[in-house]
């Protein structure tokens, strides 16, 4: 059986052009085939389907200038997040006390990142304290009273993000804790518990599961570092 006899009789040329005519919206559907078809465009009655092809190409043209674009927009914001990040640890490892790492470390989250609520809390079992007061200061805990408030924060083997219970937050963020909904905390366990970082947000889905940690994790780490010589 001859090709033509399998097209019902058409040649392959009257079949395709049988088909389209039933199929008007074939090359709509199929754009990838438009792109592949050479039209010359002599005639106007040609006009419409080199617009057509054009078209498709402007589109896929304007769609990789967008994502183009996108790339750059967050090239640009990795670098200022590098830089901010960058001046907060040197300043970190500049602080000459305590005192002065915690202001540090506050006014960096306050004004570089926006952050709207913030507490670091260290566990120090020479001191008696019954709560955190101020998340403003140096807030320092026993390990007794730590373990009975945040136990479970303290012991989570990586960063919690999302909504934790009335009770932690008023712990850790003393007379702002009413404003707080949500959290990522990052609990400091070097060769022993120093205690916990937490930023807070007023919106309840402003931390989640899916929030990354890579900034706060990397803070983390630094300040597992650093607190123990200003403890000790």
């Amino acid at each position: 059986m001859s090709e033509e006899q399998q097209l019902n009789g058409l040649s392959p040329e009257q079949f395709v052009r049988e088909y389209l005519q039933q199929h008007r919206d074939f090359l709509e559907k199929n754009p990838d085939i438009l792109e592949l078809l050479e039209i010359p465009h002599h005639s106007g009655k040609a006009i419409s389907l080199v617009e057509r092809q054009v078209g498709v190409m402007r589109d896929r043209n304007r769609q990789m200038a967008d994502k183009v674009e996108q790339m750059v927009t967050a090239a640009s914001e990795n670098v200022i997040l590098f830089e901010k990040t960058n001046r907060l640890v040197l300043s970190l490892l500049a602080a000459q006390d305590l005192s002065e790492l915690v202001d540090t470390l506050y006014q960096s989250l306050r004004e570089d990142f926006s952050t709207e609520f913030y507490s670091l809390v260290i566990v120090d079992d020479t001191i008696d304290q019954t709560g955190v007061d101020n998340p403003t200061a140096v807030n320092r805990v026993t390990g007794d009273r730590a373990n009975a408030e945040i136990g479970a924060l303290l012991a989570a083997e990586q960063t919690v993000s999302g909504v934790i219970s009335d009770s932690e937050i008023a712990f850790l963020f003393g007379d702002q804790g009413s404003a707080v909904r949500s959290v990522v905390a990052v609990p400091l366990n070097g060769d022993q518990p120093w205690g916990i970082l937490v930023l807070g947000s007023s919106d309840d889905k402003f931390y989640s599961r899916s929030t990354g940690t890579l900034f706060i994790d990397y803070i983390g780490q630094l300040l597992e570092i650093l607190l123990p010589n200003h403890l000790s």
